[in-house]
């Protein structure tokens, strides 16, 4: 019995530490709004922000693509356009309309909307590809929903009707969006590989945000206070890069499932960052809930496959 005990020890360790290193993850990565809500404090708008988080983020998954070009083999012209297409989509637009949706709500709320891009994902496999809901996954979903509608509400009788349902919207279209690439690269991944999926298309996303950026705006709005700039650099390097890293390396040491679940504490995190960082109020409401989404999220992990 002993021999057994000290034998399961280090598989143990080994799980918690992928569990610390995937709590870790959603922890930074979830901490992009409240970055994005600092940089809002210098009048900065959705594009140059997105633009800047994507120009200092784009060497190093630039490196990262070149190092998977030189060991891996080559793409066929089919997945380079499939590449191309899961970045504009995944990334740069969903990004996109994430950062829009930030300048009219709570960094809580909004990570509370994101999170519940899995059901989207669920919903969409339901209407357009026919796939079979259970009565376990219909009940996740009724209890993510509601939670979700509980905390919009608060924020509208505290904001106001009009900017709290516009950014609401917009990040609801984030998260719709970013379900449709997930739902698109799952047989990319099998053929292409994830780090190398995701060092590509976020090279692809980094040069259409710089593009619209030049598009949209003058080349003078690069210049702004050095506080951007190094607010910008924390977005990119321990928001965007970093919890890429630690995901992946996380659903490597404990699995995807595991790794899911570890994301939950995502809307926690930033409820609590909000509070801290931002002064943004905590109430028993928003803890309900969040309480709920989790439930609705933990509910739907928990499904057999």
């Amino acid at each position: 019995m002993l021999a057994n005990s000290s034998s399961s020890l280090p598989a143990r360790r080994a799980f918690l530490g992928g569990l610390v290193i995937a709590i870790l993850g959603a922890i930074f990565f979830s901490a992009k709004a409240i970055v994005a809500k600092l940089i809002y404090r210098y009048h900065v708008d959705a594009v140059t922000l997105i633009t800047f988080r994507m120009l200092f983020s784009l060497p190093f998954f630039a490196v990262m693509a070149i190092w998977q070009a030189r060991t891996a083999l080559p793409l066929t012209r089919a997945e380079r356009i499939k590449i191309v297409l899961l970045g504009l989509v995944g990334y740069y637009l969903s990004s996109f309309l994430d950062f829009l949706g930030l300048q009219y709500i709570s960094a809580g709320l909004e990570r509370l909307i994101l999170f519940l891009t899995p059901s989207f994902v669920l919903l969409i496999s339901f209407v357009f590809l026919k796939k079979k809901v259970t009565r376990l996954e219909w009940l996740a979903l009724l209890v993510s929903y509601g939670g979700t509608v509980l905390v919009f509400l608060h924020d509208v009788q505290i904001g106001g009707q009009g900017n709290i349902a516009l950014g609401g919207a917009l990040v609801l279209s984030s998260a719709f969006t970013y379900a449709i690439y997930l739902l698109l690269s799952g047989e990319l991944v099998r053929k292409v590989g994830t780090l190398r999926l995701v060092a590509y298309a976020m090279c692809v996303s980094s040069v259409a945000c710089i593009v619209q950026f030049f598009v949209l705006r003058p080349a003078g709005m690069l210049v702004q206070p050095h506080e951007v700039y190094g607010l910008s650099l924390v977005n990119a390097v321990f928001c965007t890069v970093l919890p890429v890293y630690l995901t992946m390396l996380g659903v490597e040491k404990i699995g995807a499932g595991s790794a899911s679940q570890a994301g939950m504490v995502g809307p926690v995190s930033t409820l609590f960052l909000g509070a801290l960082v931002l002064d943004e109020p905590i109430t028993a409401i928003q803890l309900g809930g969040t309480a709920l989404v989790l439930s609705g999220m933990y509910l739907l992990s928990r499904k057999k496959v």
